[in-house]
């Protein structure tokens, strides 16, 4: 199969998944402006009852007025994304069914979560819901089989944050390397980067480091988390979701800068020993689109 065959199969695919064209994201809407998921922590822990005045965001080297909100105070959008390839079976399966349930004990009521299972092919178990016991339901009965499609599998899942305007946690879990996406990284990061989704990844220690997860991570503002066993996997999402949950949400209209084309921001806080996580820039709407 040509690459350009190959690009047609996985659009074809991942817009019957999606239930829409395979369009490049838009990090933010018209309304809101940028919005800006920022974790701050003082090297361990995090940073809570900040507001504005204590943030600087510059914009292009531009300082920008912000609004603060925290996460905790908004309702969740969880997308799972969980390799289900032949190696994870036995224990590995049980444990990563153990964890997603531990994760999904930790939503409220006003969250949504999403389910995507990959292995050779994607599939959306369960969409945008807030009924946790069908998502459990597909947890229980995930079938291991298959190589792994980690990169077709996290376009889905940004995609899927498209539709629900809360704030997007895009969980990610494999045991391995990418063996069989169709899409390429550099594809699936061009989407990361004009979403608002801040993706977390769960991968073995064992395994090979992934670049192209490394740069997902970095690129949104999350991170990747390698664990030595599955047995760790609960303990890891439960961590990941307290973590998300302590995020301040910076949103802003941007001033003094052009409107199109990538935009690099640092975001700080007025105070010592104090570090943020946040994303590195987004790709602004050019003026009238």
């Amino acid at each position: 199969m040509t690459r350009l065959a190959a690009h047609a199969t996985a659009a074809l695919l991942l817009a019957g998944i999606c239930g829409q064209s395979r369009q490049p994201p838009t990090f933010s809407s018209r309304a809101v402006g940028v919005r800006v998921d920022a974790l701050v922590t003082d090297g361990r822990t995090p940073v809570t009852g900040l507001t504005a005045r204590d943030f600087e965001l510059r914009d292009n080297g531009v300082l920008q007025a912000v609004d603060v909100t925290m996460a905790s105070d908004l309702p969740l959008n969880a997308v799972l994304a969980f390799d289900t390839s032949a190696s994870v079976n036995g224990k590995r399966r049980l444990d990563l069914i153990a964890a997603g349930d531990t994760f999904l004990s930790g939503l409220k009521p006003v969250d949504r979560a999403s389910l995507f299972t990959f292995d050779s092919a994607v599939t959306a178990s369960v969409r945008g819901t807030a009924d946790f016991a069908a998502v459990r339901h597909e947890l229980d009965h995930m079938a291991p089989g298959g190589l792994t499609s980690v990169m077709d599998a996290v376009y889905a899942a940004i995609t899927m944050t498209l539709m629900q305007t809360d704030p997007p946690l895009v969980l990610v879990c494999t045991d391995g390397s990418d063996t069989s996406s169709w899409l390429n990284p550099a594809e699936v990061l061009e989407a990361a980067k004009r979403s608002n989704a801040v993706i977390y990844a769960v991968t073995n220690a064992d395994a090979s480091p992934s670049a192209a997860l490394t740069d997902l991570a970095n690129a949104t503002g999350g991170q990747v988390v390698r664990v030595k066993s599955s047995g760790e996997l609960s303990a890891t999402f439960t961590k990941i979701l307290q973590e998300f949950r302590s995020r301040y949400i910076l949103t802003y209209s941007p001033r003094g800068v052009r409107p199109g084309g990538f935009h690099s921001i640092d975001v700080r806080v007025k105070r010592r020993g104090i570090a943020v996580r946040a994303r590195p820039g987004y790709v602004g709407q050019e003026s009238g689109s």
